[in-house]
């Protein structure tokens, strides 16, 4: 069996693709820690932009939406997301078409279960991002996503703050979108980031409390109907989850 091994990157997966689609018997990952079979045959394979272009063109020849969806799929933190992506390009291959209506067709089936992760929490944190005021005047937003989803996000902000500069940063990928107002760069980063917040920013955060503790009955606790509209591992950076740094609450 051949195991190709790539950098992680959308190019390099489908540098792999040129050589895996024609050959069943293989695996193609980004992750290192995948337990390999007796006898397996590992392959590293570089980003080459003339093979990666092949494979998008004939991709896009038969089935134009498939390179969004795999592109989804890429976004997924699974250890088989390149696998999925493949036998989900094979089968586009194979039909020379559109492959998104054969429902009942186990790659498919796969491809659309991690598609649907994917959107899923890239719709959730239009709504559960927190943006922060600091001491520039420009918005700061960390979170950390199942899925790298950032670029799934800054649209729908671009569009909503307008030309309000902000960062969004995915503190567990290492990654941000720097927004200035007009345009937008990504850069890599620390995991943490030491960020100095304006003089109402905790005001603002008070009133989020504030908020929160209003609608909350205290005779009458809803933690579990709680968890199911906003699931814990969102919680981390709202600031309605967060004690005050003045009493501690």
């Amino acid at each position: 069996m051949n195991v190709y091994i790539t950098d992680g990157t959308q190019e390099c997966f489908y540098t792999a693709v040129f050589f895996a689609c024609t050959d069943r018997d293989c695996v193609v990952t980004s992750s290192r820690a995948l337990q390999l079979p007796l006898g397996a045959r590992v392959t590293d394979i570089s980003p080459d932009p003339e093979k990666c272009a092949r494979v998008k063109k004939k991709l896009a020849a038969y089935a134009p939406r498939s390179l969004r969806d795999i592109s989804l799929i890429l976004r997924r933190d699974s250890a088989g997301k390149e696998q999925t992506a493949l036998e989900y390009i094979r089968l586009i291959v194979q039909k020379r078409s559109p492959v998104g209506g054969m429902l009942s067709h186990p790659a498919v089936i796969a491809a659309r279960e991690e598609i649907k992760k994917v959107t899923l929490e890239a719709h959730r944190f239009k709504g559960f991002l927190r943006f922060m005021e600091t001491k520039n005047g420009a918005l700061y937003a960390p979170f950390a996503p199942d899925n790298d989803v950032t670029e799934l996000i800054l649209p729908h902000f671009i569009a909503r703050l307008g030309a309000q500069p902000f960062v969004i940063h995915d503190t567990a990928r290492g990654k941000a979108a720097l927004y200035n107002g007009k345009d937008c760069v990504f850069v890599q980063t620390e995991k943490r980031a030491e960020i100095a917040l304006s003089e109402c920013e905790e005001r603002f955060a008070a009133l989020w409390r504030g908020y929160y503790d209003s609608v909350n009955i205290a005779a009458r606790p809803h933690e579990k109907q709680m968890k199911n509209y906003m699931p814990v591992r969102y919680w981390k950076f709202m600031p309605e989850k967060q004690p005050s740094r003045k009493d501690g609450r």
